[in-house]
């Protein structure tokens, strides 16, 4: 529509500019032939009639006057197309030595002149209308644009509500997935296509979703029926009477309750989303340096008392409690720092074991991999331990970093997103 105002405003601008051409055209014509009648007739008067003939041959578009002595201006420049014009319709009048010029410049401006009798007087003349009028050309073109404009904005608002329904699919697109859009269709309005599109869309969801609930009962049948028979093992275990015995059994059943609890906790959650709470951050690195502690193991905390934060909790429990279980699987001495910095708040976890090799740094956060070679130890698990930081990390909107720290030993970082959190 842009294009089409383009292209009125120039066609009307171009038209008015012929129009205008060919009004001086024919202005000119007329002058000539008026010239050249009034210089006859008044050539062949004695010279003291002659005023009184000249009054009587103006009318309403000229002023007539004869003058025995005083010539008119030279040609403007801003007239020469116009005098080539009159001569072009009369050439006498270039032989009498037609003169013409602008009188009073401006939107009222008119053209005067004279031409040379044959005694040497001469005939003045003045037209009693304005010739150029530029600014009325501008006036009628940006009045002709108005209702263009109109039509701009009517087509406007009828492409915005066409494209209405687009944005509601993006929308939707856009929530697939966070768990607050499971029952919600988009509504198949606006024209033909979007309709169809809009249609298997809704289709589309209603498939995934679909898959996510027989997954998710999947999971759970399969992790209450996993955990049923390893308690009984469990229960067996105990009435084995060889201690070493005994103790494999029950090893072998902890790895297997250890592989089932991150597998479901890998894969499970989609059905309903965790809310978000309160969180004080620092309380919950303090429990769990004093549950390092109940283990024997060496832990210590750098940060403030308190520090609350909206979040998923038991998300990033889980997420913060397989950093430590990491990092006392590797190493002898956990520590735990938390930071609040301008619009974010910094989680790490750091360990003084063997780290990571650089190379794997970013591989070991996918899920089932394990780097038990290069950490030096055997490890309980599917490999899902960092995997499921990563997750917990991407649904608060923050990143998850791992890096070798220059003294030796692995540091896991979290980046969260904050506006709000507030330290004590």
């Amino acid at each position: 529509m842009l294009a089409m105002v383009l292209e009125f405003g120039v066609s009307a601008l171009l038209y008015e500019r012929a129009s205008q051409f060919s009004v001086r055209d024919d202005e000119a014509r007329r002058l000539a032939e008026h010239l050249l009648i009034a210089r006859k007739l008044v050539d062949e008067k004695a010279p003291a009639a002659r005023p009184a003939l000249a009054r009587e041959l103006t009318t309403s578009r000229y002023e007539i006057r004869w003058s025995p002595g005083l010539p008119p201006p030279p040609i403007g420049a801003d007239l020469d197309p116009m005098y080539h014009q009159i001569v072009g319709w009369e050439p006498v009048l270039a032989r009498a030595g037609l003169r013409l010029a602008l009188s009073s410049p401006g939107r009222g401006a008119v053209t005067a002149g004279g031409v040379k009798l044959s005694d040497g007087s001469w005939l003045h003349f003045r037209t009693r209308q304005a010739i150029h009028m530029p600014d009325e050309v501008v006036e009628r073109v940006l009045l002709a644009m108005v209702p263009a404009g109109m039509l701009i904005l009517m087509g406007g608002l009828l492409v915005r509500r066409t494209l209405l329904p687009l944005r509601r699919l993006a929308l939707a697109a856009d929530r697939v997935g966070s768990g607050s859009d499971r029952d919600e269709a988009v509504p198949e309005i606006g024209p033909s296509e979007v309709r169809r599109v809009t249609g298997a869309f809704n289709r589309m969801h209603a498939r995934i979703y679909r898959l996510i609930e027989d997954r998710t009962q999947a999971l759970a049948a399969v992790g209450h029926d996993l955990r049923t028979p390893l308690a009984r093992l469990r229960l067996r275990a105990d009435q084995i009477a060889d201690p070493g015995i005994r103790a494999s059994i029950e090893a072998d059943v902890e790895e297997m309750s250890a592989m089932v609890a991150s597998l479901l906790a890998y894969l499970g959650g989609e059905d309903e989303v965790e809310p978000l709470a309160m969180t004080d951050l620092a309380v919950l690195f303090s429990t769990l340096c004093d549950d390092i502690a109940d283990r024997g193991r060496d832990g210590s905390y750098d940060g403030p008392a308190h520090l609350e934060l909206p979040l998923r909790r038991l998300t990033i429990k889980r997420a913060m409690v397989n950093l430590v279980e990491n990092a006392l699987q590797y190493g002898d001495h956990v520590f735990l720092s938390l930071m609040q910095e301008p619009n974010r708040i910094v989680l790490r976890v750091e360990d003084d074991g063997p780290g990571i090799p650089e190379a794997s740094l970013v591989r070991v956060l996918d899920p089932f991999v394990r780097l038990d070679a290069a950490r030096g130890r055997d490890t309980i698990g599917l490999g899902l331990g960092l995997a499921i930081v990563a997750k917990a990390v991407a649904e608060h909107d923050g990143t998850f970093k791992l890096s070798n720290r220059p003294q030796g030993g692995l540091r896991a970082e979290i980046v969260l997103p904050t506006g709000n959190g507030s330290v004590t």
